[in-house]
């Protein structure tokens, strides 16, 4: 149903956002995929999203359509950069951003970025406290095709080879040197954090960690899941996901933290 809607794009330059845009009405939903992610990966989270929300599923520059790997991909502060200022230019307000892995970390710089427009995060096995030489990281993968849903291995390698190799370095370089733990205090967006037990790439201990570090935030750990939890477990992350939502609009109160799971 998705891949039939019409691809909208915001560019600055060299750099471009490419989205597509689910729901007529209700508060936006901006969904943004992970390291050799795409849009394909929001699948099984639009339809029930859009029911209520302005759903807008983006594509990062350099990821998710045939020609994306001659672009150069950013960084994931410039890709919140990019990100902050699409908010501003399409007027954007009372927004739940969804990120998955960098994705997630991407988002936690939006929310610090555009604090008036960012009401909610929800933080899908976030990388930003991963701290890893990229090949190591690399060694992992394996052991994370296993943990996951083998039918969703065909859309992961796909979606890599539409990025190509440069790119995924480039990307997995910088979110490796990027940390946000000094920025975590200061998040005031409501906070929903939700990982795999299963998650190899990840730790779910990071997870704990980086729901603890937030003023307010919650903490759903999905025992079946691996690391692309919104597949692993769709309807466990939907109700997550669906159950945060309905609790309403508004900032975290500051000081209270996520129990230790």
């Amino acid at each position: 149903m998705l891949g039939r809607v019409k691809v909208e794009e915001y560019r600055e330059g060299a750099s471009a956002l490419r989205y597509r845009v689910a729901g007529a009405s209700g508060d936006p939903v901006v969904l943004i995929h992970g390291l050799s992610g795409s849009w394909r990966w929001w699948r099984r989270q639009v339809p029930l999203l859009s029911a209520r929300h302005r759903v807008y599923v983006i594509d990062l520059t350099g990821y998710g359509h045939h020609l994306a790997w001659r672009q150069r991909s950013l960084g994931v502060r410039e890709d919140a950069a990019l990100i902050a200022r699409w908010l501003e230019a399409e007027r954007l307000e009372h927004v739940t951003l969804i990120g998955h892995s960098m994705g997630g970390h991407i988002a936690l710089h939006v929310a610090a970025l555009a604090p008036g427009r960012v009401d909610r995060l929800v933080l899908a096995c976030a990388s930003g406290l991963l701290r890893e030489h990229p090949v190591r990281a690399a060694l992992h993968l394996p052991r994370a095709a296993l943990t996951g849903r083998p039918s969703f291995l065909p859309v992961i390698l796909a979606d890599s080879a539409r990025a190509g190799l440069p790119n995924l370095w480039r990307s997995v370089s910088r979110l490796l040197r990027d940390s946000v733990l000094d920025l975590l205090p200061e998040i005031r967006a409501r906070t929903l954090v939700v990982w795999g037990a299963r998650d190899a790439l990840i730790p779910a201990a990071l997870g704990r960690q980086l729901a603890a570090s937030i003023p307010g935030a919650q903490y759903v750990e999905l025992p079946r899941a691996g690391h692309v939890v919104m597949v692993d477990d769709p309807a466990g992350f939907n109700r997550a996901v669906l159950d945060f939502l309905a609790q309403g609009p508004g900032k975290q109160s500051p000081g209270k933290q996520a129990p230790d799971v």
